[in-house]
């Protein structure tokens, strides 16, 4: 058997995956940057190749005995200021790896895309993989990168590469080395988060998301994707599971999406101070709420009950926070700042 290539083993998703395979008794080779932080694999045993995803040269040198790739590489952000890089690295990169991939005559790639590259379900449903793009109304990079390098799967597959998507949900639980994507549940914690939106979104756990990688490699058609999600939450319920395990009291003001999208904009204009980005707010006004049962009943895709995912991922936050955890001050400058964003988005909405 061939070696197994990973691209983003070390992030959050990509480091549960690398565990994963080593259990199932592959030959590992990791793409690796210098910045990498390797001490995180552990006992893992792996070879590391040195590059990136954005320079072919040293992707074409990591494919050579190569037999199956799990690209997870990827940039998370939605701000507008990183939608250069997020597009350099989710597309461009993605095209490479494919490239390559196919150059080298690899049988199989398990492409990491996201539910984003879907767009949102419509307000009070829910979508399935059938859905057609909505995403392009939101004008967010991040979004816009995850639907694009799907497009680039599709073109790869259809000149016979043996490649198969896999659109993970919003992922939470333990051991994430940077943080990113539980920083909903750590700013929750040092009660960062002083008011939310209406918006709704399905939690998947870490490990269930690396355990339908490996469930595509092994069962997924060509050319196909599959939705590996968990439970949908409205925000309010989220928040209200959050404070029953934490102890911790969820945010005391739910603010109307647009006004908060407004005001947020304003004050952004304005070089204001501000908890949050326009786009992050655009996007918490939808519905990321999704269906799992193609997984299910074409790669016999399980996931455990979500109660021990937000109880693993509070724990985690829990032994890294510290101190911290309940110790926020909502009392000062992000209600006042809520109050700003509701006056200017109510006086904005009202001309």
């Amino acid at each position: 058997m061939g070696k197994t290539l990973v691209t983003g083993g070390t992030g959050f998703l990509g480091l549960h995956v690398t565990r994963a395979l080593a259990a199932r008794g592959d030959e590992l080779r990791l793409l690796v940057r210098p910045t990498s932080p390797l001490h995180l694999l552990g006992e893992v045993e792996f070879e590391p190749a040195r590059g990136d995803v954005t320079d072919p040269d040293s992707l074409r040198e990591a494919m050579q005995g190569v037999e199956r790739v799990f690209h997870v590489a990827g940039v998370t952000s939605m701000r507008q200021r990183d939608r250069e890089r997020v597009l350099d690295v989710n597309v461009g990169g993605t095209r490479n790896v494919l490239t390559e991939a196919d150059r080298a005559g690899v049988e199989r790639v398990v492409h990491t895309s996201s539910v984003a590259g879907l767009g949102p379900a419509p307000r009070g449903g829910t979508a399935d993989e059938s859905q057609e793009y909505t995403g392009e109304r939101l004008h967010n990079a991040y979004v816009d990168s995850k639907h694009e390098a799907e497009l680039e799967v599709q073109r790869f597959a259809e000149r016979g590469l043996g490649v198969v998507c896999v659109n993970p949900t919003f992922v939470l639980g333990p051991d994430d080395p940077s943080g990113t994507s539980n920083q909903l549940v750590s700013r929750f914690l040092e009660r960062q988060i002083p008011v939310y939106v209406d918006g709704a979104l399905n939690i998947v756990d870490v490990r269930d998301a690396a355990a339908g990688q490996l469930l595509a490699d092994e069962k997924g058609e060509g050319g196909e994707r599959y939705i590996l999600g968990g439970r949908n939450f409205t925000l309010t319920r989220l928040f209200a599971e959050l404070s029953r395990i934490s102890g911790v009291p969820p945010p005391a003001l739910k603010v109307p999406g647009q006004a908060a999208l407004v005001g947020i904009e304003a004050l952004s204009r304005a070089g204001l101070p501000v908890p949050t980005s326009p786009d992050e707010v655009r996007s918490g006004l939808e519905w990321w709420t999704y269906r799992s049962d193609k997984a299910r009943r074409e790669l016999g895709y399980t996931t455990r009950p979500q109660e021990e995912t937000l109880e693993d991922a509070v724990l985690w936050q829990r032994q890294r926070l510290g101190d911290r955890v309940g110790r926020g001050n909502l009392a000062t400058l992000p209600l006042d700042v809520a109050g700003q964003v509701l006056r200017i988005g109510g006086r904005l909405l009202g001309r």
